[in-house]
């Protein structure tokens, strides 16, 4: 991934800066928030006095906690709790829009990072609320637009998507290679052999660092692994055999059972 210029670098950071003290300084219960960074661009590390509802609308971001790594497709987004440390890397260019809820209109389930699907009510509402946020104070048609926006926050479908990541250096070494040039053929022993630990300590450290198997963890990245591509507007057949696949019947199959759609529906914008 190339290199942004260091002006435009800093550009961003002064645009991320202005963001986050006007989040800081506003004393509303609801805020709401559009960002289109490049692809190359990293978010620095930082958090919210409120509930972020990050939504990826288009394009790949890989959004680092102290709690795990999480890469969210299009069409969904990824709940960060008030006061948790993150950072967002920009994997291909992104449209972005968040939505920050103070911690009195926060539902407990909230206190981990989750991932849902974004309806389409919830889409339309929070467009709604970007295109009104200049509104004046009291403007009756953006708080309702807000207010139902927060409800339907509530009942967001939560989905098994977010990829997490090991925090161990090394180990998130290797599933960073894995994504640039992912296989679904990957063995564990070979992994377990990089770093030295027997195939039972391999298994067991893999599981504690991420909370599911290698063998899931594999599948999810191998289909995560090519967003990017895909979004990228990349055929579908070219992206299947890059990944390893023997087939693209056999790629569409595990993106269909992994994202619940076909992977052509991540070749425009969602």
């Amino acid at each position: 991934m190339e290199k942004l210029p260091k002006q435009l670098l800093a550009t961003l950071d002064d645009l991320h800066v202005q963001s986050m003290r006007w989040m800081e300084e506003s004393d509303a219960d609801v805020l709401v928030h559009s960002a289109e960074p490049p692809q190359g661009y990293t978010v620095p590390w930082h958090h919210h006095r409120r509930t972020q509802l990050l939504c990826i609308f288009a394009g790949v971001a890989l959004i680092m906690t102290a709690r795990g790594r999480w890469m969210v497709p299009p069409g969904h987004a990824l709940f960060i709790p008030v006061g948790l440390e993150h950072s967002i890397e920009i994997l291909s260019d992104v449209s972005m829009k968040s939505v920050y809820v103070a911690p009195r209109n926060q539902p407990p389930k909230d206190e981990v990072p989750r991932v849902v699907e974004v309806t389409d009510l919830a889409r339309s509402l929070l467009l709604e609320a970007i295109r009104l946020r200049e509104a004046p104070v009291g403007h009756r048609k953006a708080k309702l637009v807000l207010s139902l926006l927060v409800e339907e926050i509530a009942t967001l479908p939560e989905r098994p998507l977010g990829l997490p990541f090991p925090s161990d250096r090394r180990l998130a070494a290797l599933c960073r290679e894995y994504l640039a040039n992912p296989s679904p053929n990957a063995r564990l022993d070979d992994w377990a052999e990089k770093l030295a630990m027997s195939r039972r300590t391999f298994t067991r450290q893999f599981r504690k660092e991420t909370g599911i198997s290698f063998t899931t963890w594999r599948q999810q990245a191998s289909v995560f692994a090519c967003l990017p591509r895909l979004a990228g507007g990349q055929p579908v057949t070219n992206v299947a055999l890059e990944a390893g696949y023997e087939s693209v019947a056999a790629f569409t199959t595990m993106f269909r059972r992994m994202l619940g759609s076909s992977p052509r529906a991540y070749t425009v914008n969602r």
